[in-house]
C-alpha cells in the first residue's frame, strides 16, 4: 500500500466515518470548498479562510484571527499529516511498537482540523437566527431556540480545560443533541455529525477577552452564522434516507 493509498483509504474515509458515523461530512468535502480536509494525494490540506482575518470584528479580533487560523489550525494540518507518515512508517518497517501513540497523536491533530474546518464556516458578520427546518427541529428538541441558546453557551463555558461545544445532528435517533467535547476529541458521541461547533480553547479569544470565556461566547452569538448549521443539517438528514 502506497502514501496515497494509505492516506486515503485508512485515514480519509475512516477517520471521517468514524467521526460522523454516515458520509455526511465526506458530501460536505463536495459541496463545501472549507470541508475539503485533502488535496488529490491524500495528504491533509489547510484551505483559506472564507473571508478577511478583520470580517468578524469587533467581536472576533483580526490578530486572534491570524494567530488561531495560521498556527493552531494549521499546525494541526501538519501534525496531522506526521502522524499519517509515521504510521505509514510503522507499517513499512514492520514495526508497531510505537503506532498506538501516532494513533493517538492523529485523533487528536485530525479531530482539531474537522472542528476548526467547520468553525470558520460557522461564523459570519452579522446575526442571524434559526429558520426553517432547524428552527422546527430545536423547538422540537429544546423547546425553543433561547433554551437552546442557553444549554449551548452553559456548555461551552463548562468545559474543563479546553475544548469545544457542539449541536450535532444524530440520525439514530433523527434529534439534534449538544456535546461538551474536552480538548478535540474527548468527551464526544460517535455517530454525531457537528453543525455548529464553539471553540473555547483560550488561543480562541485570549488576546482580546483575556480570561473571561464566559464574555466570549455570549459575544459570538452576533456573528454565529446559523445559516451554514441550516444548510449542514439539511446534508446530513438528506443523506441518512
Amino acid at each position: 500500500m502506497n502514501r496515497k493509498t494509505f492516506l486515503k483509504a485508512g485515514s480519509l474515509t475512516g477517520a471521517v466515518s468514524l467521526l460522523s458515523g454516515s458520509n455526511a461530512f465526506s458530501q460536505n468535502m463536495v459541496d463545501n470548498d472549507m470541508d475539503k480536509l485533502v488535496d488529490a494525494n491524500g495528504n491533509y490540506i489547510q484551505q483559506p479562510l472564507p473571508y478577511a482575518e478583520n470580517f468578524l470584528e469587533p467581536y472576533r479580533d483580526a490578530e486572534t484571527m491570524h494567530l488561531h487560523y495560521t498556527f493552531h489550525h494549521g499546525n494541526a494540518v501538519k501534525g496531522a499529516n506526521k502522524d499519517l507518515s509515521m504510521i505509514q512508517k510503522a507499517m513499512n518497517d514492520n514495526n508497531l511498537e510505537t503506532v498506538d501513540f501516532w494513533t493517538k497523536k492523529l485523533s487528536y491533530h485530525f479531530s482539531s482540523h474537522v472542528l476548526h474546518s467547520i468553525f470558520w464556516t460557522n461564523l459570519t458578520n452579522k446575526k442571524t437566527t434559526p429558520s426553517g427546518d432547524l428552527l422546527k427541529r430545536i423547538d422540537k428538541n429544546f423547546g425553543s431556540y433561547d433554551q437552546l441558546k442557553a444549554l449551548i453557551a452553559e456548555t461551552s463555558k463548562n468545559v474543563d480545560g479546553n475544548g469545544w461545544g457542539i449541536v450535532a445532528y444524530q440520525p439514530c435517533s433523527d434529534s439534534l443533541v449538544v456535546l461538551q467535547c474536552e480538548n478535540h476529541e474527548k468527551l464526544t458521541q460517535w455517530g454525531c455529525i457537528p453543525l455548529l461547533v464553539i471553540d473555547v480553547w483560550e488561543h480562541a479569544y485570549y488576546l482580546k477577552y483575556k480570561n473571561k470565556r464566559t464574555d466570549f461566547v455570549d459575544a459570538l452569538f452576533n456573528i454565529i452564522n446559523w445559516d451554514n448549521a441550516a444548510q449542514r443539517l439539511n446534508t446530513a438528514v438528506k443523506l441518512m434516507k
